[in-house]
């Protein structure tokens, strides 16, 4: 198997499921790819969508006292809740971490998908997660995270892709190097930025005023028509934010082509 390291996913986290979800379908003209009943034992439902070849999930509290709830109460819903990476070697990433003083916080174990999740304290501004499905070398195989028929929801007319996402913090090239040790990829400059580069999608670190708190700040989507999707989210009520608009906490920027 050849060595990859792919973005393959972002996890928002949102107080109520529906209106993300209405939101996401509405704005991209995405239907809902996939619903894992898994994510019911810590107290979530989600849904997911196919962004190209990567894919934006949206989980929800339905108890109290749950990760995702706590993570949106100390946010205040700002920032993305997880970065998903696909890879070759999860088990190898795992004890990489564990080298690094950096806590695991989810082992994860299913027949043909392995990975784990780390904590987001310690890996700083989100949570990572690195796994592997079987087959997942193949962009167009298996992802067992979106179900056996992501495919059928996969609309390339419309949305390509989450070519980049950006991290916010006070302290972007001390978290650059970080991410990268953490990773073991190297950071290149971006017109004076940190930005790490995967076989699929990447991430750029920005500056944000001292004392902000570092955080999933931005997906840049890759889309057919940028300023359709504008009208929409405007039509949709969504809030600006510059050049995008945001979602469940999270600034959305449509773009033509790979930044």
């Amino acid at each position: 198997m050849r060595s990859y390291l792919n973005l393959r996913q972002i996890a928002l986290a949102a107080p109520a499921l529906q209106p993300a979800e209405e939101a996401v379908r509405a704005v991209f003209g995405l239907e809902v790819c996939h619903r894992d009943p898994g994510v019911a034992k810590y107290g979530l439902e989600n849904a997911l969508f196919v962004f190209g070849h990567a894919f934006l999930e949206i989980v929800a509290p339905t108890r109290e006292d749950t990760a995702a709830g706590r993570f949106i109460e100390r946010t205040r819903g700002v920032g993305g809740y997880m970065a998903i990476f696909d890879c070759d070697d999860p088990l190898a990433r795992r004890a990489r971490a564990e080298r690094l003083g950096v806590r695991i916080a989810h082992v994860l174990d299913y027949p043909g998908f392995v990975g784990s999740q780390f904590h987001p304290r310690d890996c700083r501004a989100t949570m990572l997660e690195f796994d592997h499905s079987d087959g997942g070398e193949d962009l167009d195989g298996p992802y067992w995270p979106a179900g056996p028929h992501w495919r059928d929801a996969q609309r390339l007319d419309r949305v390509q892709g989450i070519p980049l996402v950006e991290v916010e913090g006070p302290d972007p090239a001390g978290l650059a190097a970080h991410w990268s040790s953490l990773m073991d990829v190297p950071v290149s400059d971006d017109a004076g930025r940190p930005r790490l580069d995967f076989d699929l999608g990447a991430v750029r670190f920005v500056p944000a005023p001292a004392g902000a708190v570092e955080h999933l700040a931005t997906a840049c989507v890759q889309v057919a028509d940028p300023a359709a999707v504008l009208d929409a989210a405007a039509r949709h009520g969504l809030p600006a934010d510059g050049p995008g608009f945001r979602i469940a906490g999270m600034r959305f920027i449509p773009v033509a082509s790979a930044p």
